[in-house]
């Protein structure tokens, strides 16, 4: 017979190891909290000083700027930018997701990606070849005079931001058509039920929360555009907000920005309201699809009229400005691969930062259902939500008033600005990678007596390494392209290929602009790539 003895020993060990356990598993979260909460609160705190520089203005000044005429000018060109923007979005991108996927148009997965293709030029790249191609002064211009439409100010602005969002629109309604419940479809077609009436009633409901998110997509890019609006000459809250900045009028550019970001938070709200409560994901089915008959030609030409508008245009303009040699040359201007370097290392520091930044917020989400988690999570996605040129006044305050030595002096102020635009890329990808990893997998090393950091580093980490590395390429290319935080943060003296395309541009020197673009072009191409490859699929 075992004596007490040697039976209490085991179950004591076996207490302690358990109450160890439960201490090191509450420091852990506490620990994943605390950094965390970190995270957020540096995410969150260019609005602060946002906040602080408005509240400094004289309440009376503040009041006159805020109900000028110049301000209801430029409230009313933002909102109007915005509405259009959406509402053409919406009329390009349903029935091309319709066209492509309930008819039977020929070879719909080739003319899938030649509607989606316009994502690949940022709008602001777009609109330096139209503007310099058909805009005031520019080659059509110039050869055939005032007979030619002109392309700028706010219609120009409406034309190419639209023509560069309506993909997003596309392509989350398609994904809520191909998720549908078709066999309703079919039973109002068999109740006599025209093509018409039976997508008003039946598939508009169904599709509507998809088309609602394509919606506040595009909406949101087109009053946070800062590039298109500006080579434009729209006089919007985002171009604005630069040049008051740029002119020294802070107090009125914090102004509008508080103005912006609340009518962002308006968009927000509106489109938390609409399709909530419809559900499309009965199970996707075949169903019955529409005979386009002699109506498939037209179609195919409408797609191929966007492709050729949005992509092959301006790709020729470009190449054939990269071609010709016209003008006394610029030597500042001239394309130097310093560029390039300087863009690929600030993308690089921007995408690792956003690494280690988003790593104890998606953990902490991911393996916490509690409200605070969640919180600090959202808190991430500000940055995203909020106009770049925002973000960028908010760190200029920042930088001039508490820390004037990063100020354009380094590197760091503007790497953090990157962070905090693209810092939900790497949350959302890493969080994702995190809950698919199995539970017993890290128990199972648990048991061998692995404490919670061995276990992270030889098991979570390996696991959760690819969304980590998806999140930090897409951080990487988003960062390469990013216009307005580069412009007003970058140092003295480090050209990048963005700031280059904004100089070619400003001296009306196109042809300067032509080698970072085609670059930009590539990039923006690779970043559809990655999202193709991170959905793990290509178009159905």
């Amino acid at each position: 017979m075992k004596s007490p003895t040697t039976d209490d020993e085991p179950l004591g060990a076996r207490l302690r190891t358990m109450r160890s356990r439960l201490a090191e598993a509450d420091r852990s979260t506490i620990g994943l909290g605390l950094a965390s909460a970190v995270v957020a609160f540096l995410v969150v705190s260019p609005m602060f000083w946002i906040v602080w520089e408005a509240s400094t203005v004289d309440p009376s000044r503040a009041y006159d700027l805020v109900v000028s005429s110049r301000t209801a000018s430029v409230t009313l060109n933002s909102i109007v930018l915005m509405a259009l923007v959406t509402a053409f979005s919406i009329g390009l991108g349903v029935p091309l997701a319709v066209l492509t996927t309930r008819t039977d148009l020929p070879y719909p997965r080739f003319w899938t990606v030649v509607a989606a293709l316009p994502l690949v030029i940022p709008s602001y790249i777009g609109a330096i070849a139209f503007v310099g191609m058909f805009g005031p002064g520019g080659e059509v211009d110039t050869l055939f005079g005032a007979t030619v439409p002109r392309l700028d100010g706010l219609p120009g602005a409406v034309f190419i931001v639209t023509l560069y969002t309506y993909p997003y629109v596309f392509l989350t309604t398609r994904a809520a058509l191909l998720s549908m419940d078709h066999s309703l479809v079919d039973a109002a077609r068999t109740l006599n039920a025209g093509s018409v009436e039976t997508f008003r009633r039946v598939t508009l409901p169904q599709i509507r929360p998809g088309v609602a998110a394509g919606a506040l997509l595009a909406a949101l890019y087109a009053i946070s555009d800062f590039g298109t609006p500006a080579f434009m000459g729209a006089d919007v809250f985002t171009s604005t907000i630069y040049w008051q900045s740029r002119s020294f009028n802070v107090e009125y550019a914090a102004l509008l920005a508080l103005q912006l970001v609340a009518i962002v938070a308006v968009v927000l709200v509106i489109e938390a309201g609409i399709g909530r409560d419809e559900d499309a994901s009965g199970g996707p089915g075949s169903g019955t699809t529409a005979r386009l008959g002699n109506w498939k030609w037209p179609a195919m030409g409408f797609v191929s009229l966007l492709g050729a508008i949005t992509l092959v245009v301006p790709v020729a303009i470009f190449s054939n400005w990269y071609l010709r040699s016209e003008g006394d040359p610029i030597s500042s201007l001239e394309f130097q691969w310093t560029f390039a370097y300087n863009s690929v290392r600030l993308a690089l520091l921007a995408a690792l930062v956003a690494c280690l930044f988003a790593l104890p917020v998606a953990y902490f989400s991911a393996r916490s259902n509690s409200v605070v988690s969640r919180v600090f999570e959202r808190a991430t996605y500000v940055g995203f939500a909020v106009p770049g040129v925002v973000i960028g006044l908010a760190l200029v305050f920042l930088g001039t008033r508490t820390f004037p030595s990063l100020y354009r002096q380094g590197v760091w102020l503007l790497v953090f600005a990157y962070v905090v635009r693209f810092l939900p890329q790497a949350v959302g990808t890493v969080r994702s990678s995190v809950l698919q990893v199995d539970e017993s997998t890290i128990e199972a090393a648990r048991t061998l007596n692995a404490g919670r950091l061995e276990t992270f580093r030889r098991v979570t980490l390996p696991l959760i390494a690819p969304g980590v590395v998806v999140g930090g390429i897409l951080v990487f290319l988003t960062t390469m392209k990013e216009l307005p935080v580069t412009l007003m943060l970058g140092p003295v003296g480090m050209d990048t290929l963005v700031i280059i395309i904004w100089d070619a541009q400003d001296a009306l020197a196109y042809r300067y602009a032509a080698v970072p673009a085609l670059l930009l072009i590539v990039i923006s191409g690779l970043s559809m790539l990655v999202l193709l490859r991170q959905e793990g699929r290509g178009f159905s």
